[in-house]
Parts: C-alpha cells; sequence; structure tokens
C-alpha cells in the first residue's frame, strides 16, 4: 500500500495523526538533518502497520515535509491498521 503524508520533526513524541483536511500528519521526535527524521518515520511506520523496517519504504520526498511511503502490506489490511491508530490518537 502507498500512504501520503506530512512529516514534522522536533516533536515530544512519535504521533500519527489526520488533520483537519483529512491529510496525514506524523510527528517525529528526532531532527530533520542527516536523514534521521526518515530513519525514524520509516521505523515508526513499521511499527505502527506491524510489519518489519524492511517492509516500509520511502519513496519520495526524502528532503520535503511532504512523503509518499510505500508498505509491503495488502491494501485493506492497511487501511484498517490506519484506522485503528487514527482512531485511538484522538
Amino acid at each position: 500500500m502507498h500512504i501520503h503524508l506530512r512529516a514534522k520533526p522536533n516533536a515530544s513524541a512519535n504521533v500519527l495523526l489526520r488533520a483537519a483536511d483529512g491529510s496525514l500528519v506524523v510527528r517525529l521526535k528526532a531532527p530533520a538533518q542527516d536523514g534521521k527524521a526518515n530513519a525514524c518515520l520509516l521505523a515508526y511506520l513499521a511499527q505502527v502497520f506491524g510489519v518489519s523496517k524492511s517492509q516500509v519504504e520511502l519513496l519520495s520526498g526524502h528532503t520535503a515535509p511532504f512523503k509518499k511511503v510505500g508498505i509491503d502490506l495488502d491494501e485493506a489490511e492497511g487501511q484498517a491498521r490506519l484506522q485503528q491508530v487514527l482512531a485511538h490518537a484522538h
């Protein structure tokens, strides 16, 4: 599955949220330098979706806040896990 999201580094905790406009936002503890935020993002998404880090790939947005991430997971299962995480984020 592919997800589009906005990464916000330097947060107090790693959190996946849905913004008011319906887009996905991930707040990350890591700073946006030397790829630390990207590495943190991929590890966090692997944890959220219950897959290994090798199953999560940054497809675009390596140096931008808007990212496209590929997750080696069935679309229906991935959407179900995403909805479950977002339901608990409030």
